[in-house]
């Protein structure tokens, strides 16, 4: 919708360890793991993948529409973040 594409680089870190995470748990499954033990891996990688998420989010805030503000693009910006939230109510 817009030309601001900061980088998100610095997440990649992060994203690499959700990916080993996630590899831990298939091998937990395969390995026939007590469920409970599964369900708290997985808790964690949600909880890092939303940590990853409020990283985007806020830099998108910080640049992408406080960008929009300065250049008389404000009200498009809103109803993108609008429905952005509208689209991943949870």
């Amino acid at each position: 919708m817009s030309d601001c594409n900061p980088s998100h680089m610095e997440n990649m870190p992060r994203l690499n360890r959700i990916g080993g995470q996630l590899d831990g748990v298939k091998k937990m499954i395969e390995n026939g793991r007590y469920c409970p033990d599964i369900i708290i891996q997985l808790r964690a990688i949600r909880s890092a993948l939303k940590a990853v998420e409020s990283n985007i989010l806020a830099k998108h805030l910080q640049h992408c529409v406080a960008q929009s503000f300065n250049q008389n693009d404000k009200d498009k910006k809103i109803e993108e973040l609008k429905m952005l939230f509208d689209r991943f109510d949870d």
